[in-house]
């Protein structure tokens, strides 16, 4: 049901007090993660403003290339693995959004970031689906909006702004201060907002409005665009302020009888914004917008302003934004269906063969095929496959953050359904062993996850294999900080790097240093930094491995091999499966995932004897591992692992 669209400004205040006091803890690490990367933010109608507000903010926080794409755009042209995908959108019901994100979910990108309003929505139903998806579900106090976007458009801009400040911004006070600098404006009746209703009234005799922006205000000017057109209130134009002399200026040369500007002016740029203004012609009048105050803040400002401007225009015009008025074409217009992605055109391998050799091989069948290659790969997938079909399994290896946990939220215990498959697992006889780079915390998530009747059977190697017990030994691992002799100088010139010593936290075990970044760091730079200092302090026989969330030093000697190892004492020569996340170099299962038994739940290496990612389309991580563990079914005091059980 449409609501009056006063009624939906006059919550504006609310909106933005609960935006700057909700939990931003999982919008932060995801916004974390996107950091690293460039990033393409998808949405539709109100929701595309708030895709032009994420990618402004990854722009100037990051550093980082942004791109913003409607749902038609992101289904037709696929981009390469290493862009963060976001969806953002309101009500997470719509046609396209839903049609963009399971078309993208099947592309799996290295991050895919949903932005929904509504917790009980077919979006966050689909989000919920596959658990390596970002689903960030913030569900503003104003509830549904109504035929335009705004107590959620302003909630997702301040959401996002609020949780890039505080992850990147060099200020800690930064968000504080855009906070006071924008609460006035919220104010109804407030000199700001008097002074931008005077400035704009006599503007509406004309039927076209140009805006007029910086790069800081350009939030604002594009949400105008969108509800002039949307609510049918006039005419509307937009450029910023150089763009404007490339030739649109021209309109006015012909058109400036029934045209009248709207200016943002932000600190940023008000001297150009003056000096462009000052030389258009006297007769077409013009509102100069003041929007004090930093480029977080006068961003947020040029939308609260656009959101006001729509308010006044509609009054001066007869036409309530928020109850237009919908024909019955433009509902039928709404729910056409998006085309959907082309399907493999080669009918020379299955559809679930086709995502295993695109993961493996980099490239989609048919280009395999125009390249002669299909045929090797799909002949390496039938043979791995096979041996996994015929082999006699004594026991499973598995790696933990990634593989037994989500990365993401690796300080909490397992999952129930994967402790439940661990469990049985253990109870047929097979030998289960974890291989971790993490110590006592490991052991004390899986007590609390298993039976205790089942800890003898289970081994632990602690600290990427440096320490092997049994999941009922409570005395392990050796936790102290003390450093071996062959790593305690490079312990030393670790901490001595001033780039490492600001930007990573260090932890020393007896045969592990931990580095885990502080901050927003890429993997590269963090590995790079510690690689140099391995190599200039001679340190060449120490091991240097990447995780999920870090970069383990390890003395000579200590992999997670030796987990292998121990476990074939007690099982002999019989086949081990192994499973990880990590199995591309230098990944800290690269050694693991190198066995001839060797199934990935995430990253693979290009060996094409092993290693393969079998996962189901669209899962990744937690979700593939527990497919894994319920394609295992005991025989005879063994495993047997059915490749199509979870097909």
């Amino acid at each position: 049901m449409a609501k009056p669209y006063a009624t939906e400004i006059s919550k504006l205040r609310e909106t933005f007090s609960w935006a700057n006091a909700v939990d931003l803890v999982p919008l932060r690490q995801a916004v974390r993660t996107a950091g690293l990367s460039p990033l393409r933010a998808i949405g539709s109608g109100g929701s595309l403003t708030a895709a032009h507000a994420l990618a402004g903010l990854h722009q100037r926080w990051t550093g980082r290339v942004a791109a913003v794409a409607t749902p038609l755009d992101a289904v037709a042209e696929p981009l390469e693995e290493g862009v963060a995908t976001w969806l953002l959108s309101a009500g997470g019901g719509n046609v396209d959004i839903l049609a963009a994100f399971k078309a993208l979910v099947a592309r799996e990108p290295r991050q895919l970031g949903v932005l929904c309003g509504r917790s009980d929505s077919a979006l966050a139903d689909l989000g919920r689906d596959h658990a390596f998806v970002d689903l960030l579900l913030y569900e503003p106090p104003a509830g549904k909006d109504g035929f335009l976007a705004t107590n959620s458009l302003l909630a997702f801009t301040a959401l996002l702004t609020r949780a890039y400040a505080l992850e990147f911004a060099p200020n800690a006070r930064a968000w504080e201060q855009a906070v006071a600098e924008v609460e006035p404006l919220l104010i109804d009746g407030a000199e700001p907002i008097s002074a931008w209703a005077r400035d704009t009234s006599p503007l509406w005799e004309r039927p076209t409005t140009l805006i007029l922006h910086g790069s800081t205000t350009r939030i604002g000017a594009v949400d105008l665009e969108s509800k002039f057109t949307e609510a049918a209130l006039g005419n509307l134009h937009l450029a910023d302020y150089r763009n404007f002399a490339h030739g649109r200026h021209h309109w006015l040369a012909k058109r400036g009888e029934h045209t009248a500007i709207i200016a943002f002016l932000s600190d940023e740029d008000r001297a150009l914004a003056e000096r462009t203004l000052a030389l258009i012609p006297q007769d077409i009048p013009q509102a100069r917008l003041e929007l004090p105050g930093s480029p977080a803040a006068a961003s947020i400002a040029s939308l609260i302003a656009a959101l006001r401007i729509t308010g006044w225009a509609g009054v001066a015009r007869g036409i309530d934004p928020g109850r237009p008025g919908v024909p019955e074409f433009g509902r039928k217009l709404y729910n056409l269906p998006l085309p959907k992605p082309p399907s493999s055109r080669t009918r020379k391998v299955s559809d679930r063969a086709a995502v295993a050799i695109t993961r493996k091989a980099g490239l989609t069948p048919e280009r395999l095929e125009e390249r002669g290659q299909l045929d090797r790969w799909r002949a390496a997938l039938t043979t791995f496959e096979g041996r996994l079909r015929d082999a006699a399994f004594a026991g499973v290896v598995l790696d933990y953050d990634g593989t037994i946990v989500d990365a993401r939220h690796r300080f909490f215990r397992p999952r129930p359904d994967i402790a439940a498959e661990l469990g049985r697992l253990a109870e047929s006889g097979a030998q289960i062993a974890i291989a971790t780079g993490r110590g006592a915390s490991v052991r004390r998530d899986l007590q609390a996850s298993l039976p205790q009747e089942l800890w003898p059977r289970i081994l632990i190697g602690y600290y990427n294999g440096a320490e092997i017990a049994a999941l009922d030994d409570s005395a392990a691992p050796d936790g102290g900080d003390i450093v071996c002799d062959t790593l305690a100088a490079l312990a030393v010139a670790l901490r001595a790097q001033p780039e490492l010593a600001d930007a990573a936290d260090q932890t020393d075990r007896r045969y592990q240093i931990t580095l885990e970044a502080k901050r927003a760091m890429p993997e590269n730079r963090l590995w790079d930094l510690a690689h140099q200092v391995v190599l200039m302090t001679d340190h060449q026989d120490a091991r240097i491995t990447r995780s999920s969330h870090s970069i383990d030093i390890v003395a000579a000697g200590v992999s997670k091999l030796n987990v292998l190892e121990r476990v074939r004492v007690v099982v002999g020569a019989a086949p081990l499966l192994t499973i990880g996340d990590r199995g591309r170099w230098p990944g800290n299962d690269y050694e693991l995932l190198r066995e001839p038994y060797a199934l990935s739940v995430d990253e693979i290496s290009v060996d094409p004897t092993t290693c393969w990612n079998l996962a189901v389309r669209g899962q990744r991580g937690v979700a593939a591992t527990l497919d894994y563990l319920r394609a295992l079914r005991p025989d005879g005091g063994c495993l047997r692992f059915d490749p199509a059980a979870f097909r």
